[in-house]
């Protein structure tokens, strides 16, 4: 998976930062097909604010482009390292429950389909047999 970019507001992107946050969105690879080639990541982490009153507050921002849909996740944190896992666990989250809301819609369709050809093939029986001249005689 491409990152294209990770960004650190008010505060200084240090190398474990940066290697931390690529580990852990290659971790979405395995929901993103092999094949697809136009899969991007941006990453943005920092300190909220300067001047929080106690202790410093983190934030984790990914942002996540598969096959044409855009997946984005916040979290806020007392620490960094947390709330970049709480973001990535967050558009996990994301990305399973829109493939299995797609998944869903897929097979209802279908089961929509195959009720209607069942549908047709009662409507014959439920002539009589009249449609019956329409099969192939037997020899």
């Amino acid at each position: 998976m491409k990152i294209d970019n990770i960004k650190a507001t008010r505060m200084e992107l240090t190398q474990p930062i940066a290697d931390y946050v690529v580990k852990r969105v290659d971790a979405l690879e395995k929901f993103v097909h092999k094949d697809d080639s136009s899969v991007w990541a941006t990453a943005e982490v920092g300190k909220t604010t300067h001047h929080h009153k106690q202790g410093n507050l983190f934030f984790a921002e990914i942002n996540l482009h598969i096959a044409g849909k855009n997946f984005r996740a916040v979290a806020e944190k007392d620490d960094l390292y947390a709330a970049i896992d709480e973001a990535r666990d967050e558009i996990m989250h994301e990305i399973t429950s829109y493939k299995d809301k797609r998944r869903t819609m897929m097979r209802k369709g279908a089961l929509a389909v195959k009720n209607l050809l069942k549908g047709i093939g009662d409507f014959g029986r439920g002539l009589g047999g009249r449609i019956s001249s329409l099969r192939r005689p037997k020899k």
